[in-house]
């Protein structure tokens, strides 16, 4: 096998042409390595279990996709690039192998892209993709010209990754999970915070810092940290090219004056004492508040003008799943976000909190058995901004299962910290009618998870445009719920959950539901002197 370090890895991909390979190129990280070669000139095939939207996408403008992943489908590339997620038996790998192929990991593919640039390391346990994102997107509006590659779909940016001939910079998300930042040889370095996590790889925090200390060691240029997180400060403040952010007092750039609304946040920015401007951030927390202004400091020292700064961010959106709106009506308001850390989750709820809803009802998946048992008692106090939560089964993410541990572990933490609105539902496709059956007017509805929660959200949004069609035709008097359970009301107390329960108050209003329920084909039954319930495939 031809080892990685015996080849000119940035000459390979940036100034030649090549036959590459990528095992597991539906992955939002591999995708955006797939995208980067195609635009560097590349032919490129790659191989995954699934099909995505975005192989759709990558296949339009030259990937070779398979749905599986076979070795003779790769026997003519040159060079094999796999994802951390790949394991060892993989036959495509196991043949590269075998060959004398190079073959090298993600992380290694794109620290190597990046030294045909000057290198913008975004890092950190919580925020790095919007973060990434925000500063492409401020860089692009400064004119510029970077490079980018963010592990998300961004639609600010059009994609998630892109080679810009015309720019110096190259602006990318580290991934820190696996221990790959050591690959990174960066001008510049932001790194937003360091805490436990990954913890499935890394033996303890003190194994996170040497992986971090390593990057700000190899980070040629100027580092910007985290004033208002520990970890980054011990090993940020000594560093002689370093530049401190954030709401603290001694920040070289300090946030202050932050005024949450809805969906968007104001704040004035201050630089060695002296006011640079107020800045308007069009995504909602203050989390998000504090990585602007680290992306705020990085912008300028670039030599971007404040004014250009300060009107890019008003126009920024969040990445995918990032406090995403799945539904927005006068009585609902339903957002999905990627949160599945501790940290992320207090984050997310608080933003949701300061939307000022009247209550937050939150569906969580956990994810992956290794972080569930090892952060458990920090969970247990992570959702104390959630007026319900329904907490369902762990996302497993390729582990093998710990005994004993599920997401009624954590569900019983939250009840031990002394929250009074929690339930546990270890049907992942139950979750939808658990929480729709909670619904008031006025609330909010979180779902969080790294996993496939999104898709409970999604079908809840679907279920609650019909609902409120419903309610506008029985109007304020009438009533109308989502998944109410027959059992409540028939006379053997039997009965599973309706789609829709509806109480019209009048005749014209029953009329009126007839005639909806027929051109929207939905089922219709009569219980009753008055109440009928509406139900798809029922």
């Amino acid at each position: 096998m031809t080892r990685a370090s015996e080849i000119d890895l940035t000459k390979l991909l940036i100034s030649e042409h090549h036959k590459i390979h990528l095992i597991g190129v539906a992955g939002s990280g591999m995708s955006g390595i797939a995208a980067l070669l195609l635009e560097l000139g590349h032919e490129v095939s790659g191989s995954d279990k699934v099909s995505t939207l975005e192989t759709d996408r990558l296949q339009r403008l030259g990937l070779r996709f398979r749905e599986e992943h076979r070795a003779e489908d790769a026997s003519d590339a040159e060079l094999v690039i796999f994802s951390s997620a790949i394991k060892i038996d993989n036959p495509i790998l196991l043949s590269a192998r075998d060959s004398g192929k190079p073959v090298v990991r993600r992380a290694e593919a794109l620290a190597a892209i990046m030294r045909g640039k000057r290198g913008i390391v975004i890092a950190g346990m919580h925020g790095k993709t919007t973060t990434s994102a925000m500063a492409a997107h401020v860089l692009r509006e400064g004119g510029l010209h970077p490079s980018h590659y963010v592990g998300a779909e961004i639609p600010i940016l059009g994609t998630n990754a892109h080679w810009d001939p015309r720019g110096e910079y190259f602006v990318a998300e580290g991934d820190e999970s696996d221990g790959t930042l050591q690959y990174f040889h960066p001008e510049l370095t932001l790194i937003l915070n360091i805490e436990e996590e990954h913890l499935d790889f890394y033996a303890d925090l003190a194994a996170i810092e040497k992986v971090f200390a390593q990057l700000i060691a190899q980070t040629s240029a100027t580092v910007f940290y985290s004033a208002d997180d520990a970890n980054t400060a011990k090993l940020c403040a000594e560093r002689k090219a370093a530049i401190s952010y954030g709401f603290s007092e001694k920040a070289d750039y300090r946030g202050a004056d932050v005024e949450l609304r809805d969906f968007a946040s104001v704040f004035r920015v201050y630089r060695q004492g002296k006011q640079l401007g107020e800045a308007v951030l069009n995504v909602p927390g203050q989390h998000n508040v504090h990585n602007a202004i680290g992306v705020i400091a990085l912008a300028t020292e670039l030599g971007i003008a404040f004014e250009k700064i300060a009107a890019s961010l008003r126009k920024f959106e969040h990445a995918r799943r990032r406090f995403e709106i799945k539904y927005a009506s006068d009585r609902f308001l339903l957002v999905d976000d990627y949160a599945h850390h501790p940290t992320e989750i207090r984050a997310t709820l608080k933003t949701a909190k300061s939307t000022r809803r009247k209550r937050v009802l939150t569906m969580f998946q956990p994810h992956r058995f290794s972080r569930t048992k090892a952060l458990c008692k920090e969970f247990g106090s992570a959702f104390d901004d959630a007026d319900r939560v329904v907490v369902t089964d762990i996302y497993a993410a390729s582990e093998a299962p710990i005994p004993e541990i599920s997401g009624q572990t954590i569900a019983d933490e939250i009840v031990a910290h002394g929250h009074g609105g929690v339930s546990y539902q270890p049907r992942l496709e139950w979750m939808h009618r658990n929480v729709g059956n909670m619904l008031n007017s006025g609330d909010l509805v979180l779902s969080l998870g790294a996993g496939n929660i999104h898709e409970q959200l999604s079908i809840l949004a679907a279920d609650l445009v019909i609902a409120e069609k419903l309610k506008a035709i029985v109007g304020e008097e009438g009533d109308v719920r989502l998944y109410e359970p027959l059992s409540k009301h028939t006379t053997l107390r039997v009965g599973g959950p309706a789609q829709f329960w509806v109480e019209p108050r009048n005749e014209s209003a029953f009329a009126e539901l007839i005639r909806f329920c027929r051109h929207e084909t939905l089922s219709l039954f009569v219980i009753g002197s008055c109440a009928t319930v509406a139900s798809a495939g029922w």
